[in-house]
């Protein structure tokens, strides 16, 4: 367990340094003042990153000091989850598709309004060479000797939130049966997962799982006031099937989600001790209603035996005929790809750009973007834009304020609210707990 929370293989590291030689050829050529183009400084979006969560550092000016300290302009730094060379590794199909998605990467405009690649600032071949070892997948096994390949952490809100391409390409061939993650719900990860990695990918879904809670039916019921690190409310806890039935609306949609895709959902009823038999057999009630299989899983405490109902599901739904289908097409205009997400997943009933945000689409269409997939950054914590919605809400508008292009990525990611792509350490940092005893063992890592 320490060998995979820290550091593993090194590939954040990897990462980590790949986007910053970047950072630091940008400003150097701006400091150098390059007579091939020069770079507007006030246009560049590209910022550092770190694996280490400081909020201090989310809004920064370099450049301070002397003359031949660089150029002084506002920048920051981000997660290195959020970085595109994070998402460009999990997209990527073998080390040249990686090195020419390297080279793809946008990082601002010239003075004259052109979009400035990597490769045009000659970073592309440097990175490729530090993540050359990063695209090897990392192949650890669970405590039942399954195999298990861990590869890539794309930031879920602003990038697509999948594990990396390769590692699926590698686990297709390697038994009966690839489980593959997409995180953050069947509106975020999985629509990702269908309209933009298996783009990339050229795979086709058998089945989806849905990982239900009956804590998050209750909590998508509306009745209960949620904080992030403090107990649940006590009556949360207690046995009350109706709660499970009156947040049914948000697991009816996600399953719709995944079902306008042309794929089979099994719903998994992931359990906690605190769950009440009358609260599963409401979800196993609502998956009969839906007509979708599902299972009640106890894996977490049982292993794999707890989760032989589950896969005898899965291997049924998988054996089906499937009609997979992208969303939206190659060639639609950005703004229909982005409305055809917001409607028919979220609920939403229209869109609304900033005029900011209408420049911006306009400008990726002029240079060549438009047929990029969408990627829609939003809030986890709701079906639709607004966190404190619960449910799934209809009719509703779904702002989007600016969007951005991970042109080496492959994807246009809109931004809906505020995203945080730098977080903070809470009151109480599990670092503080994190130590070595007389052994040279880790402790405190949880």
């Amino acid at each position: 367990m320490e060998l995979l929370n820290l550091h593993l293989t090194g590939d954040n590291h990897a990462v980590t340094a790949a986007h910053n030689l970047l950072a630091a050829m940008i400003d150097n050529h701006v400091h150098q003042n390059d007579d091939f183009f020069h770079v507007d400084r006030h246009t560049v979006t590209w910022r550092r990153v770190l694996d280490v969560s400081d909020r201090v550092l989310r809004n920064i000016i370099v450049g301070l000091g002397q003359r031949e300290d660089g150029v002084i302009r506002q920048t920051g730094f981000d997660i290195t989850a959020a970085s595109e060379v994070m998402a460009v590794l999990a997209l990527s199909t073998s080390l040249q598709d990686m090195r020419r998605r390297l080279g793809r990467i946008v990082i601002g405009n010239t003075t004259d309004g052109k979009p400035i690649t990597a490769e045009e600032l000659h970073a592309a071949g440097a990175m490729t060479v530090i993540m050359r070892e990063a695209i090897k997948p990392n192949l650890l096994q669970t405590l039942e000797n399954t195999p298990v390949l861990v590869h890539a952490g794309p930031f879920g809100n602003i990038a697509h939130g999948n594990s990396s391409v390769i590692a699926d390409l590698i686990g297709i061939r390697a038994g009966d049966f690839l489980v593959t993650e997409a995180g953050f719900g069947a509106d975020m990860g999985a629509e990702r997962f269908f309209n933009i990695k298996c783009r990339a990918s050229g795979l086709v879904p058998d089945a989806a799982v849905i990982v239900a809670t009956v804590r998050a039916l209750k909590v998508h019921s509306g009745r209960f006031r949620v904080v992030a690190g403090k107990p649940l409310p006590p009556e949360m806890v207690k046995e009350n099937p109706d709660d499970v039935y009156a947040g049914a609306d948000n697991l009816r949609k996600q399953v719709e989600n995944i079902r306008i895709h042309g794929v089979t959902p099994v719903i998994a009823i992931n359990t906690f001790p605190s769950d009440h038999k009358s609260e599963h057999a409401a979800i196993r009630d609502l998956a009969e209603q839906l007509g979708v299989r599902s299972a009640v899983c106890r894996h977490f405490v049982e292993g794999g035996r707890g989760a032989t109902e589950l896969a005898e599901a899965v291997a049924e739904a998988a054996a089906e005929p499937n009609s997979f289908h992208f969303l939206y097409r190659d060639d639609a205009p950005l703004k229909e790809k982005i409305e055809t997400v917001a409607k028919r997943v979220y609920g939403a009933g229209s869109v609304e750009y900033d005029l900011h945000a209408t420049r911006q689409i306009d400008s990726y269409e002029r240079n060549g973007f438009g047929s990029l997939p969408v990627c829609i950054a939003k809030t986890h914590l709701s079906i639709t834009s607004d966190p404190t919605l619960k449910g799934a809400p209809t009719g509703w508008v779904l702002p989007v304020r600016e969007v951005r292009a991970s042109v080496g990525a492959g994807f246009i990611y809109p931004i809906c609210g505020d995203m945080r792509t730098m977080p903070g350490l809470p009151s109480n940092p599990a670092a503080a707990h994190i130590d070595i005893d007389e052994n040279g063992e880790i402790v405190g890592l949880s």
